[in-house]
């Protein structure tokens, strides 16, 4: 007996669906034993040059840099780390689930264009730029903020494929320019870092020149200052500034080690799915979905 090819589409069809069944699951591995098992070509050194060391008492803040997507506000704040500008300054602001800022909250116009030394003037705001040229790693997930979202050269991104435009997003640690008013008002002197739940609110709306990649706990325990924004009242309630220094600045003595895993490996999609569905013991659900500020860049000192 012939079965007629409707028929015999379904019996494989059944076939093959039972082998699937059948087929047993792969052992789940946590990201952790991911990154134990990747090639020293998953990992990077980040670019002395785009690399900040903010020193405080407590210890070093590393923050990785941006000029892909704010070159202009990236050479400015080269320029001040050059120059020193910052050592001295401080921490003047520490907004709970916010943002914590620094630079000079004292200094007078006058004076304050003084102590820029050759750091320009005036920037035009970078808040996106053509997303033409950039090598995007997409994240398969929806995302309320953005048509699509991913990762560029580690730094979380969200891109909009109707008007070609791609833009950095406001993720915890992420260092962004602060600006009064008009748009074109940074210059990048004064900075903040997100130490809050994510305000993808501000994307677009802010100058984002980077974001940290180690050091993070630094900063995220610094005592909040008072209601409704953070800014403390008195001088003494600030914390003191060492130095704001370029790692191209440094010996190679005196910078800290450090790799990125690379974000257009198949490691780093390997991490982002385990913490996507996780099947570990305590995980009863897995979530099928991980949204763009949950997604973790590894970072680890170079093996010997």
């Amino acid at each position: 007996m012939r079965l007629r090819p409707t028929l015999l589409a379904l019996a494989l069809l059944s076939s093959a669906a039972c082998a699937l069944a059948a087929a047993p699951a792969a052992p789940y591995r946590s990201p952790q034993q991911i990154l134990d098992a990747s090639k020293p070509s998953d990992w990077r050194t980040p670019d002395p040059a785009n690399t900040l060391y903010l020193d405080l008492d407590s210890g070093r803040v590393v923050i990785a840099l941006a000029p892909a997507f704010a070159p202009q506000h990236v050479g400015n704040i080269r320029t001040l780390a050059h120059e020193h500008f910052w050592d001295g300054l401080s921490i003047y602001r520490s907004q709970d689930n916010f943002v914590v800022q620094f630079g000079d909250p004292d200094g007078e116009e006058a004076d304050k264009a003084k102590s820029l030394g050759s750091a320009k003037r005036h920037l035009p705001a970078e808040f996106q730029r053509a997303a033409r040229g950039l090598a995007f790693q997409a994240l398969p997930d929806r995302d309320g903020w953005a048509p699509q979202v991913g990762f560029v050269d580690g730094f979380p991104a969200a891109r909009d494929p109707r008007n070609g435009k791609a833009w950095l997003a406001h993720c915890y640690g992420t260092l962004g320019a602060g600006r009064n008013n008009d748009e074109d008002s940074s210059i990048g002197a004064e900075l903040y870092v997100v130490t809050g739940q994510s305000p993808r609110q501000l994307d677009r709306n802010i100058t984002v020149v980077g974001r940290v990649v180690k050091g993070m706990e630094l900063l995220s325990v610094i005592p909040r200052g008072p209601d409704p924004m953070g800014f403390y009242a008195k001088p003494e309630q600030r914390t003191p500034i060492r130095a704001i220094t370029l790692a191209s600045d440094l010996p190679e003595t005196e910078r800290t080690p450090l790799q990125l895993l690379r974000t257009d490996t198949q490691t780093f999609r390997d991490v982002a799915e385990a913490r996507r569905n996780r099947r570990d013991a305590f995980y009863k659900r897995p979530a099928g979905h991980i949204d763009l500020c949950n997604v973790p860049l590894p970072v680890r000192t170079p093996p010997q």
